[in-house]
């Protein structure tokens, strides 16, 4: 008896193996490429990782230092998307003809970026920067290189910008004094704020073109969209579903924070300040006429695109 319950169940076994592995290798796979992989509004893809799984999609994702390191990767088709990427960056490679498409908005307004000095740094705010210091921002094409470039056009800034990558990377060349203006996104250097040891001098809403525009967003391979439609459109299901989750449930914070080492409070703190459910909206790119003028001014665009490469470029999915 005990021989044939061994053999019924090595039977069994070997007919449920097959259909479980048939069930993962049926899982749509996606590699994404996220800018700035630990920053709060980047996290629907990692931390809301099990609504991707919900909508039967395996997600590998890995992280780059800004907007132009996360579109490479996905203009070279050896990742699905690129999450942080900055609008008029966008832009400026779909006009120059790379098979990128905006799937959905991330991030509405500036108030998320702040730049800052040293404690004992006699610079008090970008007027008193000159052409012998340096700003920083992450990459050509990010956001933080929008706004930099923003704050020479609109303010008159006269620091040199400067591509530095991750606010960790730098926090130390600041606090080495090779670079006099830094730019972080909170929480993180909020702590050392708190500690005295940097001072924030300027925020991404002091470039006041820029307010109210979408700035950042998840884009999508060309050939990833026309080929397999069908699993990019869950894909921004489970992004959807990620980003109501990360605002409607105490878990999405208190994880965020044990990920990050960073105090909860703290986080908690800057999100409701720095990284509202409202910038946080996935249906539509706002202000596309301003952010258009600005891609030009800032010449990231020699001319504006027409409504035909807008309707090409910016492909977001009604919500079902």
């Amino acid at each position: 008896m005990a021989r044939n319950h061994l053999t019924r169940l090595a039977c069994a076994v070997s007919l449920a193996l097959p259909l479980a592995l048939s069930a993962a290798q049926a899982q749509d796979r996606f590699k994404v490429a996220i800018g700035q992989i630990n920053n709060w509004e980047n996290q629907a893809p990692t931390l809301g990782d099990q609504f991707f799984k919900k909508n039967n999609l395996a997600l590998e994702t890995f992280g780059t230092a800004g907007a132009g390191e996360t579109m490479q990767p996905v203009i070279a088709a050896s990742a699905d998307f690129g999450a942080g990427v900055g609008v008029a960056g966008v832009m400026r490679a779909f006009e120059r003809g790379a098979p990128v498409r905006i799937l959905l908005p991330m991030f509405t307004g500036t108030s998320d970026i702040y730049w800052y000095v040293r404690a004992n740094s006699p610079i008090k705010s970008l007027k008193d920067a000159t052409d012998r210091n340096s700003i920083a921002y992450s990459t050509n094409g990010s956001t933080s290189h929008n706004i930099v470039l923003a704050f020479v056009s609109d303010l008159g800034t006269k620091a040199k910008p400067t591509a530095t990558g991750s606010p960790p990377a730098t926090l130390t060349a600041v606090m080495s004094g090779q670079i006099d203006v830094g730019w972080a996104a909170p929480p993180f250097g909020l702590q050392e704020e708190k500690d005295g040891k940097i001072r924030i001098i300027a925020r991404g809403s002091d470039a006041t073109s820029l307010a109210g525009q979408t700035i950042r967003v998840l884009i999508v391979n060309a050939d990833t969209l026309k080929n397999r439609k069908d699993a990019v459109l869950s894909f921004a299901r489970g992004y959807r579903e990620a980003v109501d989750w990360m605002y409607t449930s105490a878990d999405a914070p208190r994880l965020y924070a044990e990920k990050t080492k960073i105090a909860e409070p703290l986080v908690k703190d800057t999100i409701a300040k720095y990284h509202t459910r409202e910038a946080m909206q996935t249906d539509a790119v706002k202000d596309i006429e301003g952010i258009m003028r600005d891609a030009v001014k800032l010449k990231f665009l020699d001319k504006p695109l027409t409504a035909a490469q807008l309707t090409e470029l910016i492909q977001i999915p009604p919500r079902n």
